[in-house]
């Protein structure tokens, strides 16, 4: 190719991103965490938003400062001048001009490391949304995909006593994408979970899988894995439970894993009503030395299903739930522990015992404190909607994002069922894509149910979709009563549906307002009228012994800006409880009282609660 003498690369090169393409971050990249050594990057950050991304293009990574010939250029960043913003914290709230940004954003920091401890160093983030590029001291560390799971890349070489850390963030909406372009909630952008370094040997334990294995026997299986080494010739991995004064030894293979199955005498089970949690510890022995020790806290359970019920350590349970978006209007998508454990009581308030995490993976903060509090969750990935479901890529993309979640939350008791999408077209290439992600998480985590949110054959009004065969639970969203205002189809589906697996009815309701001087049901969208259908709806449930679980859409108003009505005005507002959590619409009370029936029947059938 003939060289193009006044080729300017940083405004002629549209081939730009190709060098920052790879390495992909993935599954594999994220090391636990627990009990080791781990400095927090969190605080203050130089910040700027790019809507062309010049930081790629120009390259403003390097710092350059001199051409070849070692003159001075003039540049057009100033990343230490820059505006400071906190991480973690989405953009949109920090100013006006950025709440409906989307694209790239430059996040810049400096930090000082005065000593290394020795070993290795990973820089851990627990979510960026949505592609993050990371660079530090001018070297490109790779590229993550997916706006909701946490990742890491180690950064011992690069690391100096003096370091630019610097976070390339684009909240684009792309086809190819998980999820895609058009959702119904607020796309944030920004480094919204916390970034760490974490200290580890050179030799270290990077996952660990604990779960009970066997209800009746108290059998536990726990596998170990470990990272720095090709080739593992001799060690042992000591699993130990010391309020149980329990200790076993797990032999690691050659390939730097190992696992066992034992018994855990006196072992009490977690549940809702009493989440009983322990203190666990790993320590990796190599020739009679300790290299390196995590620790966790971890409920022993175990769900499953039988015929079509849903079976909590081997007895009936009833999910009294609500859907839950991750969100406040004071920060968005960066919700704190505080945020959660308010959701949590209200949600508590109207007796539920579960959650559906919609339609992304929470912050990792919302399973460890639902095994404190004793509450059952759903997490699922966001294949939502219509997706590019033929592209191998996508599928690519939300095969790792499922598999980040399930590494990050395998040892947490709340979490019962993994969700593999929301509301997508039963077509051959939709089938396939979700298929495989159900597989995926079956192969990799047998101890969880899984499931899917699905929507009616609005032809044959029956609960019917292809990919019932791969789930253990069916997720059936329906709006009767509001976006099809005929009930009657709702009893026809019902009755004529015969699953052979438990139904949760994981999405129902209607818009609830309150209109200024009016009242009552005759108004559309208002609360009375949103109640009207809640009491409706719950009618129908009270009929169907398959329904094994409910969780309406949605706990409390949230933003959006596809709903842009006189009332709505840029949020969704089929919320219980309104957006700012005060107060609680007359919805919530059908729901409440539908759930406290539902214990009492419980306690009338000798079930636990």
């Amino acid at each position: 190719m003939k060289q193009i003498k006044n080729f300017v690369d940083n405004i002629h090169n549209e081939a730009y991103k190709d060098h920052y393409m790879s390495p992909i971050l993935e599954a594999g990249s994220y090391v636990l965490s627990g009990g080791r050594k781990e400095v927090s990057l969190n605080g203050n950050w130089n910040f700027s938003v790019d809507m062309y991304d010049n930081c790629l293009r120009a390259k403003w990574f390097l710092e350059e400062k001199t051409n070849s010939e070692g003159r001075r250029v003039p540049l057009d960043y100033g990343f230490d001048d820059w505006e400071e913003i906190p991480v973690p914290a989405v953009w949109n709230l920090v100013k006006p001009e950025y709440f409906y940004y989307e694209g790239p954003a430059v996040y810049s920091r400096r930090f000082f490391l005065k000593e290394n401890p020795g070993g290795r160093v990973f820089l851990q983030f627990g979510a960026v949304s949505y592609e993050a590029r990371i660079f530090l001291n001018g070297v490109f560390l790779g590229l993550h995909k997916g706006g909701s799971t946490p990742f890491g890349v180690e950064v011992t070489k690069e690391l100096k006593e003096e370091n630019r850390l610097i976070v390339i963030a684009d909240n684009t909406r792309r086809q190819d994408q998980i999820p895609s372009e058009n959702t119904d909630w607020f796309l944030y952008g920004g480094i919204y979970r916390s970034v760490s370094l974490l200290f580890v040997p050179d030799i270290y334990i990077k996952d660990m899988n604990v779960h009970l294995n066997d209800r009746e026997n108290k059998e536990i299986k726990v596998s170990v894995s470990l990272g720095g080494c090709e080739r593992f010739l001799e060690g042992e991995a000591v699993f130990s439970i010391p309020e149980l004064q329990l200790e076993t030894v797990i032999s690691i293979g050659t390939e730097g894993e190992g696992q066992a199955v034992f018994k855990a005498d006196g072992l009490s089970l977690w549940n809702p009503e009493d989440p009983k949690l322990y203190e666990v510890f790993v320590k990796l022995r190599i020739r009679g030395q300790v290299l390196d020790e995590v620790r966790d806290r971890i409920g022993f359970r175990t769900v499953e299903t039988k015929g079509r019920k849903i079976l909590l350590n081997g007895k009936p349970v009833f999910l009294r739930g609500a859907c839950l978006h991750e969100e406040t209007e004071e920060h968005g998508k960066a919700v704190t522990k505080e945020d959660i454990r308010q959701a949590f009581k209200k949600a508590k308030e109207m007796n539920c015992n579960f959650l559906r995490l919609a339609h992304y993976p929470h912050t990792e903060w919302a399973s460890q404190l639902a095994d404190e509090e004793g509450i059952l969750l759903w997490e699922e990935i966001p294949v939502y909607w219509w997706i590019d479901f033929a592209n191998p890529h996508t599928l690519k993309d939300a095969k790792n994002q499922l598999m980040e979640l399930i590494k990050r939350d395998f040892n947490r008791a709340s979490v019962v069922i993994w969700s593999v999408g929301n509301e997508n077209p039963d077509t051959d290439e939709r089938y396939h894509f979700m298929r495989e992600l159900a597989e995926t998480a079956k192969a990799y985590d047998p101890s969880r149910l899984v499931s899917a949110a699905c929507l009616v054959d609005v032809v044959n009004l029956k609960i019917s979709d292809r990919l019932e065969g791969h789930l253990d639970v069916i997720g059936f969203n329906e709006y009767y009563g509001w976006y099809d205002p005929d009930y009657e189809k709702l009893n026809v589906i019902l009755e004529g549906s015969n699953p052979d697996k438990p139904v949760v009815i994981s999405e129902f309701g209607a818009d609830g307002y309150l209109p200024d001087g009016k009242a009552g049901s005759n108004v559309r969208g208002s609360e009375e009228e949103q109640k009207e259908i809640y009491e409706k709806q719950v009618a129908i449930f009270r009929k169907t012994d398959y329904i094994q679980g409910t969780s309406p859409w949605i706990l409390f108003d949230y933003r959006t800006p596809k709903r842009l009505g006189a009332y709505q005005k840029g949020y969704n507002i089929k919320g219980l409880v309104t957006a700012d959590r005060k107060r609680e619409k007359p919805a919530f009370s059908v729901m409440k009282d539908f759930y406290e029936e539902v214990i009492k029947d419980e306690q009338a059938d000798g079930s636990p609660v």
